[in-house]
């Protein structure tokens, strides 16, 4: 045997070439949705194993050597409902001891069956063991997970399932080359899967369409169970009546079944009958899976009354700017007696409008009690409207199951709503910093509704809505109106954009004794009026700056200009900068500082080197030793070497700078004491 699953792929293609079968998975139980049903006082037989493969499987995550994805091969699903909570132990015995089968268990209650290929949180539990030879879950397991590959133990742990939840059991067959089956029973644990309640009648209904009974039962049986010469059925009412024949659907894609088609010998005539369950010719009545048979003699009454013309129109359904409408019967009528033309149907009202072809919402007997009519164009205009029955052009009017004619000329009124339309108007009243627009909407066509939906995320309700803005900008709106019926929606975008603004440029310095400051003015709009406040005294309404100087009585000192304009709509704006200005720029270094923290002369640098760009400062001791340099004039010496104290005595510096404005290269170089 090849190593399990790992090697999936090349066993399943081995497969293929040795029997010519394989196949998607498409019969009837080897998919989840047709499982065989089971209980726990049956054990189920399962021959040969047909060769396919669909889905991988979910479910815990496995890092065992050997171990790769589950796969559904050549699966058999059954399933089972839980009467009472507990453990479920089973047992899988294969016909060839040798062979691998594999399980998996999962709860789908209140999901569809094929939801176990893609929900995770469905599994229960699982044995993918790669060795061969009985299988299942019983108190030997210790565990609930049992991943794939060599050594994995084949029984797992018993699960938990709960009361009144639904089960799907997979099992895998893993060995693609072989087609031998198993059996499959349910021994220890604690929990109960076998119905305990009996299947009975429940209702007959005849159809006179193609003289059948259609019976229900209260809970599903074997289709195998069914006798399909209808000999599980008699008739108890005298008359010769038989039925003939016995069928159902559900078998077609299933194993069980609760509603089945009689067929009868003869056409029915009004009346009470009485049919009752017997013993059929194969054997049995019928009966569930767990062997539960519907008692014999039970029994169902159903009345057959006089065919009439009592087929009228129960409702029409339309809705916003309808192109076809829905004609509701208050019974059913034949398929095949609807006029493809919609010539059966005729409609009048505030505008013309004509049917050009109807069609029934057929059910598996070929009845429908709803009639689609296809318009040659929608219905804009509100109004009341009428449809009304006629012969068609098929020679017949409309026709009830049992071929009497539906009641014409039959004339119903409905009513159709206007469409809307969500366009809306609005005002602007633009106030300096803060700008009102007024929404409205006209209401016309009935609108009831409306839904207003601003670019802030804020909503409101009501017909009209004032809005106030604070900023600049795109604004966008939406409204959505409806009357009940139809809707509409509408959009706009409304930009705020700013038509004054204060803004000028001024060199922040700083600047020295006698420099001139000028400011440059930049603002736009329809401005009337400037006011200039140079923040040393000197104030102007003049629409350019005028220079300005500045005499600090400390080193360095800052001052604010201001700018304010005003517009037409008398709106001002303010811009502002600081600038900063010195007492002096004449460049020079001490000859002496003592550094004793006394803040006086506590530093050796370039004074007042606001000008001088390209700086470098040097300090050497007595033989020719650097002890301090910078290129920022603003970082001075302390009087520290290496952060120890420099000795009393004469140090030389050494100066160069190029100076701002002029260009002009300057190199100087002097003595400094240092005093303690």
């Amino acid at each position: 045997m090849l190593i399990k699953k790992f090697f999936l792929y090349h066993l399943l293609v081995l497969a293929l070439m040795k029997t010519a079968t394989a196949q998607t998975c498409t019969s009837i139980g080897q998919t989840p949705s047709t499982a065989f049903p089971v209980c726990g006082t049956k054990s189920f037989i399962q021959q040969s194993v047909p060769v396919c493969v669909t889905h991988e499987i979910p479910g815990p995550n496995c890092n065992v050597p050997g171990d790769g994805t589950h796969t559904d091969v050549n699966p058999y699903w059954y399933k089972f409902t839980c009467y009472t909570s507990g453990t479920l132990g089973f047992t899988i015995t294969p016909n060839t001891l040798s062979d691998d089968y594999d399980w998996q268990i999962f709860d789908i209650t209140n999901k569809t069956a094929d939801a176990v290929f893609t929900d995770k949180s469905l599994y229960v539990c699982m044995n993918w063991s790669g060795e061969g030879g009985k299988t299942g879950a019983s108190s030997a397991g210790t565990s609930l997970d049992v991943c794939g590959g060599y050594g994995q133990p084949l029984f797992s742990k018993m699960p938990t399932i709960t009361k009144g939840h639904n089960y799907l059991l997979l099992i895998s067959h893993f060995d693609g080359d072989s087609q031998s089956g198993y059996s499959l029973s349910f021994d220890g644990g604690t929990a109960d899967i076998t119905d305990p309640t009996v299947p009975e009648l429940q209702s007959a209904t005849y159809r006179c369409l193609n003289n059948t009974i259609k019976v229900a039962l209260t809970k599903k049986v074997n289709c195998t169970t069914l006798a399909a010469d209808g000999s599980d059925f008699t008739f108890v009412t005298t008359g010769g009546y038989q039925v003939t024949g016995a069928s159902s659907t559900q078998c077609s894609n299933g194993f069980d079944l609760d509603t089945i088609t009689l067929t009868l010998n003869t056409t029915l005539p009004s009346g009470d009958y009485i049919i009752a369950a017997q013993a059929g010719t194969d054997g049995n009545t019928l009966a569930n899976t767990c062997g539960n048979p519907v008692p014999v003699g039970d029994t169902l009454h159903f009345h057959i009354g006089t065919p009439s013309v009592v087929t009228t129109v129960s409702d029409v359904t339309t809705g916003c700017a309808p192109d076809q409408l829905k004609v509701g019967l208050s019974s059913p009528v034949r398929c095949g007696s609807i006029a493809a033309d919609g010539s059966d149907f005729t409609i009048s009202g505030p505008t013309t409008v004509s049917i050009t072809a109807a069609y029934g919402l057929c059910d598996s007997d070929n009845l429908t009690d709803t009639i689609v009519l296809q318009l040659s164009r929608p219905i804009y205009t509100k109004g009341n409207y009428s449809v009304t029955i006629k012969n068609g052009s098929d020679g017949n009017t409309l026709l009830g199951e049992c071929g009497q004619s539906v009641l014409y000329p039959q004339t119903t009124v409905f009513h159709t709503a206007d469409t809307v339309n969500a366009a809306f108007s609005y005002t602007r009243n633009i106030d300096c910093k803060i700008s009102t627009i007024d929404f409205s909407h006209d209401g016309a066509h009935d609108v009831n509704s409306w839904l207003w939906t601003f670019e802030d995320s804020s909503t409101a309700t009501t017909q009209e809505v004032v809005k106030v803005y604070n900023s600049f900008g795109v604004k966008t709106s939406q409204l959505i109106v409806s009357n009940g019926v139809c809707t509409d929606t509408a959009f706009t975008s409304i930009t705020f954009e700013k038509t004054l603004g204060a803004y000028f440029t001024v060199d922040p310095g700083p600047y020295c004794p006698l420099d001139v400051v000028m400011a440059k003015d930049s603002s736009y709009g329809n401005i009337i009026r400037y006011y200039w406040d140079y923040g040393n005294g000197v104030t102007s309404v003049s629409p350019s700056a005028e220079p300005q100087q500045y005499f600090p009585t400390s080193r360095e000192q800052q001052y604010l200009i201001r700018l304010i304009v005003e517009d037409e709509l008398h709106c001002k704006d303010t811009a502002d900068h600081y600038i900063t200005a010195v007492t002096s720029c004449y460049i020079d270094v001490p000859n002496a500082f003592s550094p004793n923290n006394d803040g006086v002369n506590d530093y050796l640098y370039p004074l007042n080197a606001y000008k001088a760009i390209d700086l470098y400062f040097a300090v050497y001791n007595r033989v020719g030793q650097l002890v301090f340099e910078t290129t920022d004039w603003t970082k001075r010496w302390d009087g520290n070497v290496k952060g120890q104290p420099a000795d009393i005595g004469t140090y030389v510096w050494m100066l160069r700078y190029t100076v701002k404005d002029s260009g002009k290269k300057i190199f100087r170089k002097g003595t400094a004491t240092l005093i303690r």
